[in-house]
Parts: structure tokens; sequence; C-alpha cells
């Protein structure tokens, strides 16, 4: 697994801590766990019907000695009940955990039939898989003869990197748990932070179970499922979680360890060093070659521009001396492309806040447990403008960053002067994301059918803004021409009903245009497709000149709230041009109202109307979502917003000569 700037930075740190855990080696407690040999099928009544149920989960997590290094040991033993045809499917491959700083210790798998026969799987059923796409090989048990009514048990031993600064667990599934026991085995000196999420069991701390270590232990039985299908919604946080760091020391007497006031002073020094005379000259001819503006996010758009297509940052890239050498060898580690970033605003005199944050749809960052966990990500904030700029991924642009760290808490890093001496400072503060403000796509749609009423000419102008046009503008620097040309047609094609174009042209395509201008495409197609004949009518669908749109439909009774990844803004225009004498039966299907207010204010809505003038006739409709989160409550009516883009979608008229 990548190990992030925080531990890299706070590598001594923890090792210093580790080195006072024990006077002496001790072994781990669970060294010798294993599985029972005379496997059996139990099922519980409640869960025999059920499609999958996760029968046991034991997790066991010890910090030990082995040799001279703090080491932690991780098990984990699941027994999962298979009685579907999906369930066989999904579990047919067991896959091998192996992490960069993990030593697989123990990896056992086995397969308890319904008739009682056990198949033990060995070396010989480990197969490799290739994720091309992300260029990672996975290894796995592969499981022949799986059939409904067996139980798939499994179970490995790690030996890792001790998670001391911050650790969250999933303690529920979207299948059923029927048995959940977690342990923390540590020494007694020692003290954790905990909390619990989303109603989980509260931990029992034993220190009498073993000699000189203390157990802090979760049980629960018949924990429900929580589906992970639901549209629109934020699952893993939902989820039961159990959340802990190491705290403190009673032999050392270190206390409120892994503290966010210490983490600023700490980063502050490393990430603004005294710059010798040759790094001082390489920034200020960096800067030179950077366009000037009197506009401040334009400048600060200049900037990162110009170092992101500069310098190419890596995670894996060794970290440079001097940031002349980073300059030089145009090559950047995480630590050097932030010092290079602070390095230049400071040169343009631009304030600045480095912001530490992290995946909000993964561990949102909870201001109540300070946790290194939570500053897994960054972003920089500038308070004049109030905007945000991710620097280590290349497509963005100020002010677009990626959504996953917005709409979440940050720890914001701040420099103050303390007698001339200048000192990082930090306060957690909420990363608001761009609105629709900026995320506004514009639709300008003519329809003609003065040539020709069965074969109307149609044209489309289409601005997506924001977010949206982030989707699109990057794809022009990073792919093949032959690629960008066969991703705008399938883009067009949602807007021509798969009709061949006739044609199709681009405007503010690139990153240069990133944050700045929308991306527009402008396509023209004959709209046969659109109309079929039936007696002296003709059934025209104007609804799908718009796109194909999203059908929000749910059997079940709704248990997330809604979390969307972005606000958005849609406004339509659609003008249909008919021949002389030609009439319209069903433009009342163009009246559309529906919203959802939240406190007394409209959060999201769809609207449609239209004018009719001689020929012409002007439908406009609006569509927008103001935030991100919208509470269970309102789910029937932002429902409602949503499946009502869809059933514009299927409008048809009826047109006469």
């Amino acid at each position: 697994m990548k190990q992030n700037i925080l531990k890299r930075i706070f590598i001594f740190a923890t090792i210093l801590n580790c080195s006072m855990f024990y006077a002496q080696e001790h072994e781990y407690t669970f060294k010798n766990y294993d599985w029972n040999e005379k496997a059996s099928i139990e099922i519980p009544e409640q869960y025999k019907n059920e499609k999958e149920v996760i029968l046991d989960r034991i997790m066991k997590i010890e910090i030990a000695v082995a040799g001279k290094n703090v080491k932690q040991y991780r098990l984990l033993h699941e027994k999962i009940f298979i009685n579907s045809d999906d369930a066989i499917e999904r579990n047919n491959k067991i896959y091998i955990p192996f992490g960069k700083n993990e030593n697989v210790i123990a990896n056992k798998a086995r397969v308890i039939l319904k008739n009682g026969k056990i198949i033990t799987l060995d070396k010989n059923d480990i197969k490799e898989e290739n994720d091309e796409e992300k260029g990672v090989k996975y290894n796995y048990f592969a499981i022949n003869g799986l059939e409904k009514g067996a139980v798939i048990e499994k179970f490995y031993l790690l030996e890792e990197t001790p998670d001391l600064n911050g650790k969250t667990y999933k303690m529920q599934d979207q299948y059923p748990i029927a048995n959940l026991n977690f342990e923390l085995i540590y020494p007694e000196h020692l003290i954790f932070k905990t909390k619990n999420y989303n109603g989980l069991a509260e931990p029992i701390i034993d220190s009498k179970k073993f000699e000189k270590k203390s157990v802090l232990s979760i049980s629960e039985k018949n924990i429900i499922a929580l589906n992970d299908d639901e549209q629109y919604s934020n699952w893993d946080v939902k989820l039961k979680l159990f959340r802990y760091k190491l705290d403190g020391n009673t032999y050392s007497g270190a206390n409120n360890l892994y503290n966010f006031k210490e983490f600023a002073t700490n980063l502050h020094e490393r990430l603004n060093p005294t710059l010798d005379k040759k790094e001082i000259k390489a920034i200020d001819d960096f800067c030179k070659s950077i366009a000037k503006s009197n506009d401040l996010q334009e400048q600060i758009w200049n900037i990162e521009n110009k170092i992101k297509k500069t310098i190419a940052y890596g995670k894996y890239i060794d970290q440079k001396t001097t940031l002349s050498d980073v300059i030089a060898s145009k090559q950047a580690s995480e630590i050097d492309i932030l010092k290079l970033y602070l390095a230049v605003f400071k040169n343009f005199k631009i304030e600045n806040n480095v912001v530490f944050t992290s995946n909000r749809y993964k561990i949102p960052f909870d201001k109540d447990f300070e946790s290194y966990e939570n500053l897994s990500d960054l972003l920089i904030y500038f308070p004049t403008i109030k905007k945000y700029l991710t620097p280590t991924e290349i497509e963005y642009r100020i002010p677009l960053i990626p959504v996953r760290l917005a709409n979440n808490n940050g720890l914001f890093l701040k420099e103050k002067i303390f007698s001339g001496v200048p000192m990082g400072i930090s306060e957690i503060g909420f990363i608001e994301i761009p609105g629709t403000e900026i995320t506004h796509d514009f639709m300008d749609i003519t329809i003609d059918f003065t040539k020709d009423i069965e074969n109307p000419s149609v044209n489309s102008r289409i601005a997506f803004g924001g977010y949206a046009g982030l989707n699109f503008q990057p794809i022009k620097d990073f792919a093949s021409a032959e690629q960008y040309k066969t991703m705008l047609k399938s883009v067009a094609e949602n807007y021509t009903v798969e009709t061949e174009y006739q044609t199709l042209t681009t405007e503010n395509d690139g990153t240069d245009f990133v944050g700045k201008k929308p991306f527009i495409m402008n396509v023209t197609f004959e709209g046969k497709d659109l109309i079929q004949k039936a007696g002296e009518n003709y059934l025209f669908s104007v609804g799908q000149t718009i796109g194909r749109q999203m059908e929000f439909y749910q059997e079940n009774k709704r248990v997330l709230p809604v979390e969307i990844d972005y606000p958005h803004y849609y406004t339509r225009t659609i003008k249909i041009i008919l021949p002389k004498g030609a009439s319209v039966k069903n433009l009342d299907k163009f009246v559309m109202d529906f919203k959802t207010d939240i406190n007394g204010k409209t959060e999201a809505a769809f609207n449609s109307k239209f004018i009719k003038e001689n020929e012409e006739i002007t439908v406009e409709n609006t569509e927008f979502y103001n935030i991100i989160n919208y509470p269970l409550s309102t789910f029937e009516s932002y429902k409602a917003v949503i499946n009502a883009a869809a059933d514009f979608n299927k409008i048809v008229l009826i047109v006469t000569k």
C-alpha cells in the first residue's frame, strides 16, 4: 500500500514511541491460532433462507515485539454461508492479502459442503490475476465445487507495521453477521483512544486475560445487513465502525499522542525550510516564466498550470535534496511538490493554508477525534478568494478539486509570527465544494421541421460547466487523436439517439480551459429516428434530444440518506419550428414542477414550461441540486425530482400536418 506523506514525515516519531513499549521481548498471544480441524455446518434458524451470511468474523490485532522491532500482528478468521447462485459467483475467489508493509504468516481456506465433505485449498489452488488498469497483480484461491448450502472458511495472519496514528475498522457488512468478535491486544502501559460509530457496541477492556497486556474487545451478535445497492448514498460511512489510535504511554509519560497541534508544528518546519542562494535563484527564475495576472484566481491558476505541466509528480519518486534539484530534474515526490508550491506562492506573496483531509466516501474527517488517519489527502486553500487547489492531481485546476475531499472537514495549517519567529498553527474548518455557479450546464436545441416533417434537422449546443466539463476536457491532452475522436462520438450519441451525426465540433477542450471555461459540444444530425408515422399523425420523441436520463426507482424502503458527488444546475431550451399549418396536440406534457424543500428552502427542483407563438414552440426547463446531502425524510420528493428528468426524456408529441 502507498505510504503517504504523513507516515514518511512521522516515521521517526513513531519508532521513538514504539521503542519505549517493552523492556524485553514478548510473543504475541495468537501465534498458534488455528481453525478446528473437525469442521461442521451449523446454520442458525433465522439465517437458513438468507442468500449469504457471515456466520463468524473474528478479528485480532496485537502490538508486540518481534526481535528488536515493534510489529503488529493481525488475524482475520471468517465463516461464510453460501446459499444462492449470486453468492457462489461472488465467493469463487478468495483474495490473498498482501501489502507493501505486510508479511503473510498464515493463509488457509477450505469449503465445507452441505453433506459434510471438506475441500481444503492449498498452494496449488492459488492463481494470479492482473489488473492492467491499476498495474497490480493479485493472488487468490480459486474455489471449485462450491454449491448452495456450503460454508467457506478462511483465515489469514499478517505481520505488519503497527497502526498507531489512527485506524478504522468496519464492523458491519452488506450481509448479516451472526457473530462478530474483535480484539485489540497491547502492552498494559499503553493508552488507546477509541470511538464507535452508528450504534456499535462499546468496547470492554480486560487487563487480566494476559500478563502485562490489555485486551480491548467488542462483541456483537446478529448484526443486520446494510445493503450497498442504494443509488446516491455513502454506504461506507453509515456502517458500524470502530476507530482507535495510540494516545498515551505511562512508561514515558507521553500523552495526547498524534495530536493536530504537534502535527502542524512539525510539518510547518518541514515544508518551509530556509532556502540557500541557489534555491532562491531557481525559484525566482521559475516564477519569471509564469504568466502574470492582476486577478488572483487567474494568477493561482497560472502557477498551478505551470507546475503541473513542467514538474512530473509521482508517488514513488525519490525525494530531492533541494528545490533546485526538483526544478532541474522536473520530478517531484509528494513532499517536494508541496514545498515547491509553497515557495512559489511565497514568491508571489499569495496567502495560503495547507489543508489536510480525508476521503469523505471512506473515512470522513472527524473533528472530535484527533487521528492522523483523518489527514491522508492534501489541498491548498486561499483565504482571500475562498478557493482550493489540489497539488497532486494533474487534471484538476482551481477552483475544482476532487469531490471526495470536499464537503468534509479538514485541518488548516496556517503560519503565524511569534516574537519574530514563523510557526505553524492549525484549526479545523469545513471544505466547501464549488457550487452550481460553476457546475452549470446549458443546452440549446433547435428542431426544424420546415423542410421535411418526417426528417427534421436538429442542432444542439451543449455547454458542460465545472465538474461536468472536467469529465471531458483533460482527455484531449492525455489521449491519442483517434481515442479522443471515439470519446466525442460516444458522448454525441447520447444526444443524437445513436444516430450518425452530420457535424460535430467542440470548444474549450484541454486542460488549458479546466476551471476557466465550459466544455462545449456542437452537434447537428437528422431527426428521422425521432419520428414515427401513425396514420395522419407524426409521433415526435422530442424528450430524447436532452440525452438519456437517470431513472431512480427503488422497490425496497430507503435506508440511507442521499449523498451526491457535487451540486449541479441544468438549463435547457428547446426550440421547435413547425411547418405552416401543422399543429401539436399535447403540449401540456411539457408542464412539470417538482421540488425538494429542506428547512423552508428549495434545494432540488425540476421545472418545465413552454411558450407557443405561431409555428414556434419554445420549451424551457431547469433542473438543479444545490446541496450534497439530503436527509432520509426528503427522499420521496428528491426521487420525484430525479425521475422528472427521466419522464421528460420520454415525452412524445403528436404532430399533425
